[in-house]
């Protein structure tokens, strides 16, 4: 499980915070349809000053819950349109998801045959582009959606400006055999992954294997682990990561600032 289901993005660091915007940052429930033709929901934050790399965000395996439809609202209190998606169109329909929704069957049908989850990320990302008109766009991922995320990293056709993934397992068997240590060295974006040192999904060999082949790949990029913290850190209800959480906005609105540099 990632996190309790009335669980809340942590609080922007204050310093990163824009001005307010009229009427709220409130984002716009949208239903956008996939390169095969599947429709699925999506919600937008529109930040109140453009120019700043845009933020696709890959949700864990609730899909799209409340949780991440906040987070959009908080990139774009930081200055960043945002968008965060569902990517269950194809086995449950449309969302947004609650916490009746029974997702693992649906996780167990997310792959990458025919590049279809990579396709739902794409056409988030056009959609970021047409409505507020961001040039860049980074996917920021968490869990089963840091996987995808880091995996996207090695599909130049995406014209991603990075790829950022906090506690993306890493194995090889995920995404039926191509997860992210299989294509690690096809990477070809900037790379941020934030990880717990407590998470045992993900062990620190295979976080070294990760940083190593990025490196080979000539792919700049950080990994920062935070000793002690468990998978799913970023969570307003786990005080004790507090500041955990702060580092990793920190590091998250930093890594999409040098990438807009």
């Amino acid at each position: 499980m990632c996190f309790d289901y009335d669980s809340r993005p942590p609080e922007l660091p204050a310093d990163f915070v824009c001005r307010p915007i009229s009427g709220g940052a409130a984002a716009e429930q949208l239903t956008l349809a996939s390169a095969d033709g599947t429709e699925f929901s999506a919600a937008l934050a529109v930040a109140p000053e453009g120019g700043a790399p845009g933020v696709v965000i890959i949700p864990d395996v609730r899909g799209l819950y409340p949780f991440y439809i906040e987070l959009a609202e908080r990139f774009a209190q930081a200055g960043h349109h945002a968008i965060a998606f569902d990517y269950y169109g194809r086995t449950a329909g449309l969302g947004p998801r609650d916490d009746q929704f029974d997702f693992m069957p649906h996780r167990e049908q997310v792959n990458l045959h025919h590049d279809q989850a990579l396709e739902d990320l794409a056409a988030a990302a056009m959609a970021l582009r047409e409505r507020t008109g961001v040039r860049k766009v980074v996917p920021v991922g968490f869990c089963f959606g840091g996987s995808l995320s880091f995996v996207a990293g090695a599909s130049p056709e995406l014209d991603l400006a990075g790829v950022a993934g906090l506690y993306g397992v890493l194995d090889r068997s995920r995404f039926d055999g191509r997860g992210v240590l299989t294509r690690a060295a096809e990477t070809r974006r900037s790379v941020l992954g934030l990880f717990g040192g407590a998470d045992e999904a993900i062990p620190q060999e295979q976080i070294d294997e990760f940083e190593s082949a990025l490196s080979g790949a000539g792919v700049e990029h950080e990994i920062h682990v935070y000793p002690g913290a468990p998978h799913s850190f970023f969570d307003r209800k786990q005080e004790e990561f507090a500041e955990e959480s702060e580092d990793a906005w920190r590091r998250i609105l930093g890594f999409l600032g040098r990438l807009g540099d």
